[in-house]
């Protein structure tokens, strides 16, 4: 995707529009929000601080000698051996130096995101969408009609997470064109148009299995959330 900061008054206008003009032919409702990101991912920053650490054991278990004589040198002892205990407590203050550097550094979030496994990010961002869904969408809708659309930024990852009787109708593969409308926006640097687009195309699908009613009303909110 592209590198996405916040969306313009005009993207917000123009998914807005999206929204309230697709529901005009359902009894579906469309909730949109954009994140920056779905989780700090400090968990993965001491990962890889512990990480570190054993991988520092390791070498020192291959080659013990080396490091005894490393750490002789370095306290300046003149027959290059040192005691068990001077070693150890050497060693424990390299591994306390080594886990605070890689903590440290990780603290930095762009770091931090570019070491985070891309499936991890991905199980992240879909935990927040369907947390989000649950806390403003799930069940809010006399006919458990409701659907969510969710871009977290710094993932560079999209969800669409529907309510119960949407998916005792509709497939979770029929969602594929609006999802892919939405993803080439997006690597188009066009985060609006592509939601605006994947709007369109779920609301076709809600349109053809939950036309709309004549006592119809608007339950859940238009307008795109930015979080």
């Amino acid at each position: 995707m592209a590198h996405i900061r916040s969306l313009s008054e005009a993207d917000h206008a123009l998914v807005t529009a999206a929204v309230s003009q697709a529901e005009r032919q359902t009894d579906g409702e469309i909730v949109t929000i954009v994140a920056q990101n779905s989780d700090a991912y400090h968990d993965a920053g001491l990962h890889w601080a512990i990480g570190a650490v054993f991988l520092a054991l390791s070498i020192v278990a291959v080659f013990p000698g080396h490091f005894r004589n490393a750490f002789a040198h370095l306290i300046g002892s003149w027959d290059h051996h040192i005691e068990d205990w001077t070693f150890l407590t050497l060693l424990l203050g390299l591994l306390i130096v080594k886990f605070l550097a890689v903590r440290y550094a990780l603290a930095w979030r762009p770091l931090r995101m570019a070491l985070t496994p891309r499936s991890t990010k991905r199980r992240r961002a879909r935990r927040r969408a369907i947390l989000l869904f649950r806390a403003m969408a799930q069940g809010r809708t006399r006919g458990r009609t409701a659907v969510l659309i969710y871009v977290s930024i710094d993932e560079h990852h999209a969800e669409l997470v529907a309510d119960s009787a949407i998916n005792e109708k509709v497939a979770p593969v029929i969602w594929g064109e609006a999802m892919a409308a939405l993803i080439d926006g997006v690597r188009a640097g066009e985060a609006g148009r592509g939601m605006a687009d994947a709007v369109a195309k779920v609301g076709e699908v809600l349109a053809l299995h939950f036309p709309r009613s004549a006592d119809d009303s608007n339950e859940l909110p238009d307008r795109l959330i930015e979080l």
